[in-house]
């Protein structure tokens, strides 16, 4: 009986420790487990670690190869650089031996050439300077000698503008326009009237659709002549009492620069002479010179253009008269105007620089020079005030 009592007391005690004896068994075998996946992944990282090792000694010969073949290109292309070299002198030498020999056997005929071409180009120059004088009207034989006196006819207005008559033959009304950039023309019925204190209430006035740009503006056979304001190179033809614009044109090349360096508010200058419309501006092309064109009226078109030799530089105004371009200049802190440029589209005095042609004494520039072909004078406009210059002439040799 009591051996009974003490075995069912120590069969609990049994059962623990058999317990125990399993889960230690269970623990060493996932101890085991985790070790061998350990030693797995090394094998695995250190195979991953040689092929890394091959493919960067393979990169290594692949880069070696590739600059080798690189460093061959290079040769191959000097060497063929070489040859066409070579070959191109080659053919310059056989060119120059080729042009020799004809030239050999063919001078006679290639001076004949030349010479009619000479010839050819002589007739031509010929014919187109007949042309001129026919279209220019050659009974113009008179020339500017000097200039001998001034009258300030009165001063109202700002530093820009231009006054002027139409040199036509029942024309004497004046007009008045002042400022760079307007649309209303002062129009009076003479110049008594012009001079009258009280001048503006009795001038009418004359709106246009759109407004001038600069000072270039000229007056002929009942129309305004004028460069249109915001446009690059529009001249616009509008009828003094119709009130309305006639037509319109563009002037080639024009209105990129100042036609002159102390005036740049004109952009396009008009001039009138014996011979009728022409017109004046500067462009880059021809370094600042300034570029000479006639225009036929009527049609409103380009009839012939002349680049002058004559300057943009330091100049303030030009004028036309009997075919001759008179460029004025100055200084630009204002000083003597003086004219240093006169070009003759004919050729008979070609162009001249400093031709002794100075304004009388009068300090200060000129926003506009215009030339009445009828009067011989000069309508100019300086500071504020409105000037007649009055011109000696002589017979032009």
């Amino acid at each position: 009986m009591v051996a009974l009592q003490v075995h069912f007391l120590l069969l609990p005690s049994l059962m623990s420790i058999l317990g125990a004896a399993q889960y230690v068994m269970q623990d060493a075998a996932l101890l085991s487990y985790i070790d061998q996946r350990f030693l797995s992944l090394e094998r695995r990282l250190e195979k991953c670690s040689q092929d890394l090792l091959e493919y960067v000694d393979e990169f290594r010969e692949l880069s070696k190869a590739a600059l080798a073949r690189l460093a061959r290109l290079s040769t191959d292309k000097a060497e063929l650089k070489g040859e066409v070299e070579n070959l191109l002198t080659r053919v310059e030498h056989a060119q120059r031996d080729i042009d020799y020999f004809g030239s050999l056997t063919d001078s006679n005929a290639c001076v004949e050439v030349h010479e009619d071409l000479l010839e050819q180009q002589l007739l031509e120059e010929a014919e187109e300077k007949k042309r001129l004088k026919l279209m220019l009207n050659a009974s113009c034989d008179h020339m500017l000698a000097g200039i001998r006196s001034l009258k300030v006819v009165k001063k109202t207005g700002g530093k820009h503008g231009s006054w002027m008559k139409d040199p036509g033959k029942k024309h004497a009304k004046i007009y008045l326009l002042s400022g760079s950039v307007n649309n209303v023309i002062l129009e009076f019925a003479n110049i008594m009237t012009f001079m009258e204190n009280n001048q503006t209430l009795k001038a009418r006035r004359v709106p246009l659709p759109v407004p001038w740009e600069g000072t270039g503006h000229v007056i002929y056979q009942g129309f305004l002549f004028y460069h249109r304001h915001s446009s690059l190179n529009e001249i616009v033809k509008f009828h003094l009492q119709r009130r309305n614009v006639a037509d319109q044109m563009l002037l080639p090349g024009a209105g990129r620069i100042p036609a002159y360096q102390l005036s740049p508010q004109t952009k396009i200058d008009l001039a009138l002479d014996e011979q009728g419309l022409w017109a004046l501006h500067a462009e880059p092309e021809t370094g600042g010179n300034i570029v000479l064109t006639k225009i036929n009226p009527v049609a409103m078109a380009v009839e012939h253009s002349w680049d002058t030799p004559c300057s943009s530089r330091d100049a303030e105004a030009a004028f036309m008269a009997c075919n001759t371009l008179h460029v004025v200049y100055n200084s630009p802190s204002g000083g003597s105007s003086r004219i240093q440029c006169v070009y003759d589209v004919l050729g008979a005095l070609n162009a001249r620089t400093n031709p002794g042609l100075h304004f009388p004494k009068r300090q200060g520039g000129h926003s506009s020079v215009h030339y009445n072909p009828k009067e011989r004078q000069l309508f100019a406009w300086g500071d504020g005030s409105q000037i007649i210059y009055k011109l000696h002439t002589e017979q032009k040799v």
